[in-house]
């Protein structure tokens, strides 16, 4: 079976089902999404580990794993999606030691926490794409706006609307930002450290 090699689209919340997120893997080499449901704290890892300007204060336990790796000289390989049944992705994860390798079978959103700290590849099979893959289609207006991952989140966990961010940072100044940025990471709330990131992020670009 071929190998497709994946990368991450992002990750998107579902008011509708309470604590699920959605991560959107993207084939690399096609138009397919891989949508895959994780708990809130892989999401906030995964998260973590996409955002490199944010650095908890304390090392969440996907970190802790990396600084025990790396102080055994383990290395993280690769990932490969290998399995689906009943919707439930299965994940492993290939390792390297002493020019040994080792396959250590994961949940997938723990495998790709750990792939994103250690630069890893992430691959599934074809035939999984094939089966799970979903074509998103938009329109201009949508992808100038990227709208994309709150439509994946109402296709795949069925939501009946669009999530709505609690809070807009559209009104705070940059200097403000960056102290509620700080302020953020210091209280270890990861999801709001990420959201002023990405207002601050769209100012900068401007």
């Amino acid at each position: 079976m071929s190998l497709v090699k994946l990368n991450i689209k992002g990750i998107s919340y579902s008011q509708t089902q309470n604590g699920a997120y959605a991560l959107i893997l993207n084939e690399v080499d096609g138009e397919r999404k891989l949508p895959i449901v994780i708990g809130a704290f892989e999401a906030q890892s995964i998260a973590i580990a996409l955002e490199n300007e944010i650095k908890p204060p304390r090392p969440l336990t996907h970190d802790l794993f990396k600084s025990f790796a790396d102080r055994f000289e383990i290395v993280v390989k690769q990932v490969i999606i290998h399995k689906l049944v009943d919707g439930v992705f299965y994940s492993s994860i290939i390792c390297e030691r002493d020019k040994i390798e080792e396959i250590i079978d994961a949940r997938t959103s723990d495998a790709i926490a750990l792939a994103l700290r250690f630069n890893a590849p992430i691959f599934t099979y074809k035939n999984i794409l094939d089966k799970a893959g979903i074509y998103l289609k938009f329109s201009p207006k949508e992808e100038k706006e990227q709208q994309e991952e709150s439509i994946i989140v109402d296709e795949v966990l069925s939501s009946e609307s669009a999530p709505k961010s609690e809070t807009s940072y559209k009104t705070y100044s940059l200097q403000e930002l960056y102290t509620m940025l700080d302020g953020a990471v210091n209280n270890e709330d990861y999801e709001k450290a990420a959201k002023i990131r990405d207002e601050i992020s769209k100012r900068e670009e401007k």
